[in-house]
């Protein structure tokens, strides 16, 4: 379910994952900066490629270009500016420097990282979202949809998130003796590798110190594995 600009990924155990839906203006900052990224990385490979092809100080381009020239300086250059978002969202988990920089990331519309899959299509969409000019397509689908979508978006079933999570947890005094507290841990450790990092983290701390098991300092120095033992602690039966 939807909260004003939140997306809410619910279930009945009453794991409630909240998060913030990030706006045109953010996306655009994140958008410049890998930009402004992109031409530094492909000028600067374009001017070192061509001063090597052309063995002396000039990076004019030959007036008959040879196979030697697509392969060391064009082909390259355009690599990096093309697949720039593709291979940065896998290794970054559906962030980029410019994403980073502006605190948003692409998740899926269930609350987990998108995939290589998700992440192709919402790519090759850019072809769409580019037309006619700087990106007039995108920058209008996210200024009128209500979750600041593009094209690219709606094919791949993502949407771009702020950094943060907010979790609402039942009313619990003692997570032990509780079945709806058991439950929520183990919905929790079911979805654990689905969930994108920050989510599970964020978590996973607050049901340790939601419920007096540990605190939020103490559980933030913890590696995933160790917040994941804690947890599987309380629901034996669930592992994943």
């Amino acid at each position: 379910m939807k909260t004003g600009r939140d997306l809410v990924v619910d279930s009945v155990t009453g794991v409630h994952l909240a998060l913030p839906v990030a706006g045109p203006g953010a996306r655009c900052y994140a958008f410049l900066i890998d930009w402004l990224i992109r031409a530094i990385l492909c000028i600067t490979w374009y001017a070192v490629a061509a001063l090597i092809y052309n063995g002396r100080w000039s990076l004019l381009a030959p007036l008959n270009p040879d196979a030697k020239w697509f392969v060391l300086v064009v082909t390259p250059a355009a690599t990096m500016y093309f697949l720039y978002h593709f291979v940065l969202e896998i290794a970054m988990s559906g962030r980029t420097p410019g994403k980073r920089t502006a605190g948003i990331h692409i998740v899926m519309r269930d609350g987990s990282s998108p995939g290589a899959s998700a992440l192709l299509i919402r790519n090759v969409f850019r072809l769409v979202d580019a037309l006619p000019l700087v990106y007039g397509v995108g920058l209008a689908t996210t200024l009128l949809t209500k979750d600041h979508v593009r094209v690219g978006d709606m094919a791949a079933g993502t949407f771009m998130a702020y950094e943060r999570t907010d979790v609402v947890l039942p009313e619990l005094t003692t997570i032990g003796s509780s079945d709806a507290g058991t439950e929520v841990v183990s919905e929790l450790l079911s979805r654990w590798t689905s969930l994108d990092n920050t989510a599970r983290r964020q978590l996973a701390i607050a049901i340790l110190s939601r419920y007096r098991l540990d605190t939020n300092a103490s559980c933030a120095a913890q590696t995933d594995l160790q917040l994941r033992s804690q947890l599987e602690k309380i629901a034996p039966g669930r592992t994943i």
